[in-house]
Parts: structure tokens; C-alpha cells; sequence
């Protein structure tokens, strides 16, 4: 489907006309799919150069990482997909590569970054967690912005729903994404000529939300890798409700569980459990000590205290010397241990 429409009735907008292709190139059909995905990833791109250099990177860190890990992400995003939608392929094997008919998700794609970023932080001896911490902002900028594709394509749309800002779409699209790829006691009954959740749009809103949080934690953490880890907290809980508002979930095949909500929630209950474990234990080894300088609050000023005692008991020692040397010398200038006093009665 290359043309068509939706509508928010609730707010007055009966149909806004949809084109999913932008322009032609030599005859080559340019999507606008395809244009929103690559404005996300320039802006992650250049908004990661521009910020670089205050986080212990260099530009060149940020592009070669992008090299890399662009391909691969596509890749893993693709192959993700049709894992949980083999049905599609089986009969049709050359479909695989075909992504101009679309299917990529959006975990697969984060599961192939973040392996390449780990290679790569390897090969190039960078610190790996710091950066995961440093990048994933500019991911989940890069996700807010591209679920637009989504809204161009009329799809990842959810449940019928009479909210002010429920929005219609042609009953035809819905019927095609019910019979795509999920079991009806996945979704429910669903009514194709009512409006719909415009779920898109909660996840683009969600992600924003996600990356204004991690640019202010940034600068606030505690222990490295603590980004990463709150962006798999926040967006796991957001996807978690996103996911169970849609019609076009991948479904694990021969159950009605929904492969991106359960992955979700588990992300985001094991890394809550990672998050205060890590703080809880950084807690007690600077308590008792354990954590190298620099690295707590706690241990600075303990170290501090320390070394005020050293300079102390250097000074005490030093003037007791000085002393020591000084009366030493008295001595020597008077060998008969006498006195001025005595010099001076002696000479009356």
C-alpha cells in the first residue's frame, strides 16, 4: 500500500492524505520510510561528534563506530524480524533480504550496536562502558525520530480506543496487519473501521522523554554504565506498555506472548536489580574502604583526612629535629655546659 490516509477525529482532523513515497530516483521508488530512518541517524551522528570531545572521544571514534556498527545493526534488526515471522519467508526465501518491503525491530538493531560497540571499545581499548553511556542517548534520540516512519508507512498502531486523540486509518490497513502475523487471542477483537491507538506516537513521545532523562543523568552518575543501564530500565517499561497496545506485535510462534513486551520486561526488571546492586555495593566498599580514590565521595574525604594526619605528624617531626639540632649546637658553644650569666659574674 503506497498511498493512503489517517485521521485524528477527536481533534477535528478528519483525513490527512499519506504518501509513502517521497520521489523518484531513475525510476527507483525513494520512500519516506527510508529519508525519516537516515535523519535519525544523522542526527545521532552528529549530535555524538559534536559532544565527543567532553567525554573523553574523539569525532573519529564516533564515525568509525558508525561504520561498523550501521551494517550490522541492520542486519541483526532484519534478521530479528523474520525469525518471529518465518511464516512470511518460508515459502519465499529471497524475501529475507528484501527490506524495501519493510520488517526490521527495533531490539534487534540495539542487540547488533551494542555487540559491535563492544568489539569496537575492545579493538580500540576504550573504556566499554563509558561508551555505552556516552552513545545511548543519541540512540533513543535516533528511535524517537524514526518511529515517524512508522506513521508514513500507517502502521505499529494499536487497538480500537475512544480517547481524544484516537486516530483513523483505512479499515483495509488494519485488516492487513491482524492477518500478518498474530493468533486473534493475541489482540483481541479488533474493529477495522474504528479508530485506533496511534502508538507511534506514544513510543516517539516515551523515547523523547527517555533521552531528555539520560542527557541529565549523564553528568550525575555514580559508576559507569549507569546510562546504559537506566536507558534499558525506561525504555523497556515504555515499550512493555506500547507493545501491549498494538496490533502487530511479533508473536513467539505457537503462543499468543508478545516476543518484544516479554523482552521488555525482563530487561527492564534484571537491569532495576543491576542498577541498585551495583550502587549497594559501591556503598559498602567505600564504607569499609575498598574503593579507590576518585571513585566515591566517601573514600575523598577519608583519603583527605588522611593525609592532613601525615602532614601533621611530618611537622611535629620536623620541628622536634630542629630542636634536637638546635640545643645540639648550644652544647658545642659551650663545652663546660657555662652560661652567659656565668661568664659575666666571673668577669666582676
Amino acid at each position: 500500500m503506497e498511498n493512503g490516509y489517517v485521521g485524528f477525529p477527536g481533534l477535528g482532523i478528519d483525513k490527512i492524505a499519506v504518501h509513502q513515497v517521497a520521489f523518484k530516483i531513475f525510476g527507483i521508488d525513494i520512500y519516506w520510510y527510508g529519508i525519516i530512518l537516515a535523519v535519525a541517524f544523522l542526527t545521532a551522528v552528529l549530535l555524538g561528534m559534536k559532544h565527543s570531545k567532553r567525554f573523553g572521544f574523539v569525532p573519529d571514534n564516533v564515525i568509525d563506530l558508525v561504520i561498523f556498527a550501521a551494517p550490522v545493526s541492520i542486519i541483526f534488526a532484519r534478521a530479528y524480524y523474520v525469525i518471529f515471522n518465518w511464516d512470511l519467508y518460508k515459502n519465499n526465501f529471497w524475501d529475507v533480504f528484501n527490506t524495501r518491503k519493510g520488517g526490521i525491530a527495533i531490539y534487534g538493531a540495539l542487540i547488533g550496536a551494542v555487540l559491535t560497540a563492544y568489539v569496537f571499545a575492545k579493538v580500540k581499548k576504550l573504556k566499554v562502558l563509558e561508551l555505552f553511556d556516552f552513545c545511548i542517548p543519541y540512540v533513543v534520540l535516533a528511535q524517537a525520530i524514526g518511529r515517524w516512519g512508522n506513521f508514513v508507512n500507517i502502521e505499529a498502531f494499536g487497538r480500537n480506543t475512544n480517547l481524544p486523540w484516537r486516530m483513523a486509518v483505512p479499515p483495509e490497513r488494519v485488516t492487513d496487519m491482524l492477518a500478518s502475523n498474530n493468533p486473534a487471542n493475541a489482540v483481541g477483537n479488533i474493529n477495522p473501521n474504528l479508530p485506533v491507538h496511534p502508538t507511534f506516537l506514544y513510543e516517539s513521545l516515551w523515547d523523547i522523554g527517555v533521552f531528555l532523562i539520560l542527557i541529565w543523568f549523564r553528568k550525575r552518575k555514580k559508576l559507569s554504565g549507569e546510562v546504559f543501564t537506566l536507558y534499558l530500565i525506561l525504555y523497556g517499561i515504555g515499550r512493555a506498555w506500547v507493545e501491549g497496545l498494538r496490533i502487530d506485535s511479533l508473536i513467539i510462534p505457537g503462543t499468543s506472548i508478545r516476543v518484544s513486551q516479554l523482552l521488555a520486561v525482563i530487561l527492564a526488571f534484571a537491569f532495576a536489580v543491576l542498577f541498585l546492586e551495583r550502587r549497594r555495593r559501591a556503598a559498602v566498599a567505600a564504607a569499609n574502604q575498598e574503593v579507590p580514590i576518585g571513585q566515591s565521595e566517601y573514600a575523598n574525604v577519608l583519603d583527605k583526612l588522611k593525609s592532613e594526619s601525615v602532614s601533621e605528624t611530618e611537622t611535629l617531626s620536623e620541628n622536634e629535629t630542629k630542636l634536637s639540632d638546635a640545643e645540639k649546637d648550644g652544647t658545642q658553644d659551650n663545652p663546660e655546659g657555662e652560661t652567659p650569666e656565668n661568664d659575666a659574674k666571673d668577669s666582676e
